[in-house]
């Protein structure tokens, strides 16, 4: 049987902790919460702390720091990090132990950039190569993720090649050189092609070593401009002169290559230094004049393209590199001095004729005229002596005018054929540059391929009919036209002009007659053949006054007419050239006076 003998209770247990679900008494909680928070962390805010990644998805990322609740990161934070994963060390800013809802709140950025300036120093003092994500483009570069900090790339700094798209750079992780800082404005510079110029600056000695001019390399269009283009030799820049690109005229190297095309160069020359390379990409190809048709001669038919205009002629480039000059002096059969650019002009297709060909100088010269035939070939039938034409006034000369009747006919007239009644000083007096004028064949030249012209005789010869009118003794009414020291010239009636000295230009009550003014003229004195007639106002009212004419005066008064008429002469002005014929039918007429008396 057993012992009913009942336990006493525990007077030191807690009835109120175990009804409510504790079974610790207030000792044995302190000590273990003691013990608990010695396991983790000593954490403050706004301290950084390394932490461990211990999860991660599209927008956070879980990082334990050895506290009693893990942090949580945006993962916007880490985007310069694109390898981040699980188990990865981070530092971490601590913004908040415990926020509302009880969340430890980190930040990966803030941590970077407390310590960000201390890690860009260092990287500065030990060339350091660090990584840094660029994160947009701005003016003359790009902006990158360095640390956290925002460092300039300048577009210069981004390759050893310029760069022509920056876009293509953005959102992509790279390894960067820092190659200045400025502590006072926080500016940080960084460099990509630091990082490459160095392997590339033993590859270009590498290449500049084994440089021998005549050497074909292969390279890179790195540049094109308007002088030339320029190739990248693996490190080693070279230059294509834009004479050297093709045989043929190039005016613009980009109709020959493109950027980043690949293609063979010859090396032409280069510096003592080798810094400065000269080379040539025609040079590959055999030179066309050395292709050209074995039977080309003098006198064949060619076409070619106008590539360069000059004053004195145009160059024609039959074939790629291979040209020929028309000299302006062959592009028409015209005598006068014309401009090339009057024919033709660049760009222009035209047909030729090779006048002279040396392969040897590679030299050509062509003509277009000789397309066209001669006309002075027929210029006998075509231009007759005596054949009337209508030309065109071409220039001006002190003796006559300059004129052509077709292209390639050229013909003078003289100041004295130009009129039989006026007394021309100058031909611009009679017509304009540019007009058309009735012109007569004189004479042909053939040999100088020169034409003689006349104008005056488009009609018949007044003179003949004058000579009839103006008789000497007879008087008409004129005109004073022009005076001068040694007369005045008098129009007469029919468009003819004569001249009387000033002696003879005395009227009745003494004075002299001035210009414009309209008086009566006696004939003293006609010359049909050097077309000239002298007349005196005051002989008219001299004779009245002795009630006879000349030709009743006595020998002695006869005499003195002579010597006074020959004043009169010698008074006028010569308007036209005397000749030896004028002389003599002068001394004709004097002695058929001298019959007469």
């Amino acid at each position: 049987m057993i012992e009913n003998n009942p336990l006493a209770p525990n007077q030191e247990f807690d009835w109120d902790a175990f009804e409510k679900g504790t079974s610790f008494t207030s000792v044995s909680r302190e000590s273990l919460e003691e013990a608990y928070d010695k396991t983790l962390n000593t954490v403050k805010d706004k301290e950084v702390i390394e932490g461990t990644v211990i999860a991660m998805n599209k927008r956070e990322v879980v990082v334990n720091i050895g506290f009693k609740s893990d942090g949580i990161v945006s993962m916007n934070e880490f985007r310069y990090d694109p390898d981040l994963k699980v188990g990865d060390k981070v530092e971490v800013y601590v913004e908040n132990q415990e926020d509302k809802k009880g969340q430890l709140i980190l930040s990966h950025k803030k941590a970077r950039a407390t310590r960000s300036w201390d890690r860009v120093n260092a990287a500065l003092e030990n060339n350091e190569i660090i990584k840094g994500f660029v994160k947009c483009r701005t003016k003359g570069g790009m902006i990158v993720d360095i640390f956290g900090i925002e460092a300039f790339l300048p577009g210069s700094q981004i390759d050893v090649k310029p760069i022509r798209d920056y876009d293509v750079f953005v959102g992509k992780t790279m390894e960067f050189k820092v190659v200045k800082i400025n502590q006072e404005f926080k500016n940080v510079v960084v460099s990509h092609k630091a990082l490459i110029e160095a392997e590339l600056e033993q590859q270009k000695k590498e290449i500049i070593a084994k440089l021998e001019k005549g050497q074909v390399l292969e390279g890179t269009v790195k540049n094109i401009t308007s002088y030339g283009v320029f190739i990248d030799l693996g490190g080693v820049d070279g230059l294509i002169h834009i004479t050297d690109l093709s045989w043929g005229r190039v005016s613009d190297p980009k109709e020959v290559v493109e950027l980043d095309q690949k293609l063979n160069v010859v090396i032409l020359d280069f510096d003592d230094d080798k810094k400065r390379i000269a080379l040539g990409l025609k040079q590959l190809t055999p030179h066309p004049w050395d292709a050209l048709d074995e039977n080309m001669k003098v006198g064949d038919k060619v076409s070619g393209r106008v590539v360069v205009m000059a004053d004195y002629g145009a160059f024609i480039e039959i074939a790629p590199g291979v040209e020929g000059l028309i000299h302006v002096s062959e592009m028409s059969w015209s005598q006068h001095l014309r401009s090339a650019q009057d024919f033709m002009k660049v760009g222009d297709v035209v047909d030729a004729v090779i006048l002279t060909l040396d392969r040897d100088e590679r030299k050509m010269s062509l003509g277009i005229k000789q397309l066209k035939e001669d006309p002075w070939a027929t210029i006998e039938s075509k231009y007759a002596v005596g054949s009337r034409h209508e030309a065109k006034v071409r220039n001006f000369t002190n003796f006559g005018v300059f004129v052509e009747i077709e292209e390639g006919v050229d013909g003078l007239i003289h100041i004295s054929d130009l009129s039989w009644t006026k007394k021309i000083k100058h031909p611009s007096e009679f017509t304009q540059l540019g007009t058309n004028i009735e012109v007569v064949v004189l004479e042909i030249d053939k040999e100088n391929r020169r034409l003689s012209l006349g104008h005056k005789q488009m009609e018949e010869n007044p003179w003949d009919v004058f000579e009839t009118i103006f008789t000497v003794g007879s008087v008409h009414e004129g005109t004073i036209v022009e005076t001068m020291d040694k007369g005045a010239v008098v129009s007469l009636p029919y468009g003819v002009e004569g001249f009387a000295t000033p002696k003879h230009l005395v009227k009745e009550d003494g004075t002299n007659a001035q210009a414009d003014e309209k008086i009566e003229f006696k004939v003293i004195e006609f010359n049909k053949e050097a077309k000239r007639i002298i007349l005196s106002h005051s002989r008219i009212h001299e004779d009245e006054a002795k009630g006879g004419s000349e030709e009743a005066r006595p020998a002695a008064k006869k005499a003195s007419g002579k010597k006074a008429a020959k004043e009169e002469e010698n008074a006028q002005p010569k308007m036209e050239k005397t000749t030896l014929g004028d002389i003599d039918a002068l001394a004709a007429l004097k002695e058929q006076l001298d019959s007469k008396k």
